[in-house]
């Protein structure tokens, strides 16, 4: 069968399956669409959080960043890892035992101000906005190429899907989704990754292919630096940011992760704190699997996409090639008109682009491996990408519906709740749509300002929150306003008002757009500590409250205030 035929089979299926699920567990009450009614196994919500984690970002863009960037994309390996890990150890049981459905809610109940969860929300809509717009247009590639319709119709078919079963479904319907989303996903990733590493160097396990030869002496990345070095490009295995970007950018990425709200409001769906602990272990197993993978994926794909394009007649290149060029997102330019192609140092110059963030998809092709791989591989991204676009979409609705309406009209029904969720997440579908047309950047990019956005606001006040009972609602508020500011308004300038100083010579302290939320958290903690010091400490109930979620003991059962 053609990939069309395999791609609309295989993905009708796992959308069926979606739908199927969110329809049997859609959600009857509030807590059922906030926290799946708290009701969720440890085991079930690592594979959530590891597919809600997982975004397109992960599974479309990672691979391909590293493949163009080599050393200097291992940033986002470690930043989002290394990020997992914080949360998982120093924040996740914490806030479970705390027993609240939101990070606005821990906000204003732990900062005892209407003013700060107002903050804590702006913070949380900015942050999913602009991390659901990667989302969607991650959507929109994956449809654009392997539907063949435009981006912009890719875009609204993810909208209408992810409509119904996030906002039919709530937590409890984007929950066991999730699950089904995960097992796809990562087979979707693993299957193709397994191929290629066979064919390159004759080992079935990726990770262990990256590291083996290509040829009687010769290994995989010795060979493609060479390849590189061949055409003028700085060797694959060199990193060509300064070291501070560089740590600054894995900084964020990492206390970024540590902040998000999507992610966070998973493991208030478990029963217990110690069912917290349990499903970040979990989720943290089920993401390394791909992540340890993603080098190897990244290798692979860039080895044989130069291996198969380089010095070609442009008449003669791949079918791949020219079925990519169909969706505008590989465009062919034969500069001098000799009909050969060739890479060149200069980006601007080379007579073949690829767009970063078909790498992965494109894989199978350029390996040449059987059109289900394909057509699995499309299932695979669409999965990911609508699994975290499901779970910003219900931090938004919640934000709007229990932390904005429900605060300033504590009247209303349970029912005018639901409804009042459901709306805003309808609206939050539409307004992300239009953000996966017209993105800021390419998918991992754009994710990269939401994590930096996080980094900034969130983590501060979060962390501060629970390991120390003197910072104060004056402290919190002004920590955020501070850090959010700054964080965007450095992004803004760069990114949209000023793209073209966007080099390593006009940041501030050589610190790039992508890296900068870990000034802002920098400006966050310093700002919460200082006013918090120069005003009333918090009231003494609230000291005692922190004390408590501290305590391990008795951490089978959250607390309810």
């Amino acid at each position: 069968m053609e990939i069309l035929t395999w791609t609309y089979i295989l993905v009708g299926l796992t959308f069926a399956l979606y739908i199927g699920i969110a329809i049997w567990s859609r959600a009857g009450s509030t807590k059922e669409f906030y926290v799946a009614g708290g009701g969720v196994s440890p085991l079930a919500n690592g594979m959530a959080t590891a597919a809600d984690w997982m975004s397109a970002a992960s599974f479309i863009s990672m691979a391909g960043l590293i493949a163009f960037a080599g050393y200097d994309g291992s940033v986002y390996l470690m930043g989002w890892t290394g990020g997992y890990v914080l949360l998982a150890l120093l924040l996740a049981p914490y806030l479970r035992k705390f027993g609240k459905f939101t990070v606005p809610d821990f906000v204003g109940d732990r900062y005892y101000s209407n003013t700060a969860r107002v903050v804590a929300v702006i913070c949380a809509l900015f942050i999913s906005f602009v991390y659901v717009a990667g989302q969607m247009r991650g959507v929109g590639i994956v449809f654009s190429r392997y539907l063949e319709v435009p981006i912009e119709w890719g875009v609204v078919i993810g909208m209408i899907i992810v409509f119904f079963y996030a906002v039919l479904g709530g937590m409890k319907g984007i929950t066991y989704t999730q699950v089904a989303q995960y097992c796809v996903l990562i087979f979707a990733y693993m299957v193709p990754a397994i191929f290629i590493s066979m064919q390159l160097t004759g080992n079935p396990i990726p990770q262990l292919g990256f590291g083996g030869e290509v040829e009687a002496g010769v290994s995989l990345l010795d060979k493609l630096d060479g390849v590189l070095d061949d055409l003028g490009f700085a060797a694959y295995t060199d990193g060509r940011k300064s070291m501070t970007d560089m740590f600054m950018i894995t900084l964020a990425l990492m206390v970024g992760t540590a902040g998000l709200p999507h992610v966070i409001v998973r493991f208030f769906t478990v029963p217990r704190v110690k069912d917290a602990r349990l499903s970040a272990g979990y989720a943290l197993v089920f993401i390394a699997i791909l992540y340890t993978t993603a080098p190897a994926v990244a290798a692979f794909g860039i080895y044989n996409a130069i291996n198969s394009t380089s010095e070609k007649p442009v008449s003669e290149l791949p079918t791949w090639v020219q079925t990519w060029q169909k969706t505008n997102l590989i465009q062919v330019d034969d500069k001098n008109g000799d009909g050969i192609v060739q890479y060149l140092p200069d980006p601007n110059q080379n007579e073949l682009q690829i767009d970063k963030d078909i790498m992965v998809l494109a894989s199978p092709e350029i390996a040449e491996l059987p059109n289900w791989v394909v057509g699995l591989v499309a299932a695979g991204a669409m999965a990911a990408a609508l699994s975290t676009a499901a779970g910003l979409l219900l931090v938004i609705s919640t934000s709007v519906s229990r932390d904005l309406f429900k605060t300033f009209r504590p009247e209303i029904t349970e029912k005018k709740e639901l409804m009042i969720a459901r709306i805003a997440a309808a609206g939050a579908v539409i307004l992300a749509g239009y953000f996966g047309v017209n993105p800021p950047g390419f998918v991992a990019q754009v994710v990269a300002f939401a994590f930096g956005l996080a980094a900034a606001s969130f983590f501060p006040v979060i962390l501060l929150g629970i390991f120390s009972s003197r910072i104060n609602k004056e402290g919190a508020i002004s920590g955020m306003l501070v850090g959010l500011v700054f964080t965007l308004g450095y992004i803004t300038y760069f990114k949209f008002i000023s793209p073209e100083l966007n080099t390593a010579k006009y940041w501030w302290f050589g610190v790039s757009p992508e890296g900068i939320g870990s000034i802002g958290m920098i400006l966050n903690f310093i700002v919460c500590v200082v006013v918090s010091r120069f005003t009333p400490a918090p009231p003494a109930s609230i000291q005692e409250m922190i004390e408590e979620i501290r305590i391990p003991r008795g951490a089978g059962k959250a607390i309810d205030h």
